[in-house]
């Protein structure tokens, strides 16, 4: 079992950036490869960003790239999501995810409760 907690969410101009953590308790945080997903109201949820055990791999939903970087610490158990240029269509509450599979799509096994990002215009 993992426990998933994301903070950093908040309000932001359009243009500005925030930083998102998510903390992993429970079992051996080196065995999960980790994702981040949002959801805008309205919207199925979308897969946002990727990154493998050791950090070596990531992988980002096209619309993000080169805006967003996803990065671990192995030693904090930590994940981050550092989103920059933010725009009003990155408005949604964005999870932290688990999963023991290597395809980045998951499925995944553990979701954080969500953290809300809004992006104004």
């Amino acid at each position: 079992q993992v426990q998933l907690v994301e903070s950093g969410g908040g309000l932001v101009q359009a243009g500005g950036s925030l930083g998102l953590s998510c903390a992993a308790s429970g079992r051996t945080f080196t065995s999960y490869n980790m994702g981040w997903f949002r959801q805008a109201p309205g919207k199925e949820r979308e897969f946002v960003a990727f990154i493998n055990r050791s950090g070596s791999d990531t992988i980002y939903l096209d619309s993000v790239k080169g805006r967003f970087t996803i990065s671990r610490d192995n030693a904090k158990n930590t994940v981050h999501l550092q989103m920059n240029s933010l725009k009003p269509e990155d408005t949604a509450v964005y999870y932290c995810t688990a999963t023991t599979r290597s395809y980045y799509l998951g499925p995944y096994d553990y979701w954080g409760q969500g953290t809300q990002v809004t992006v104004s215009s």
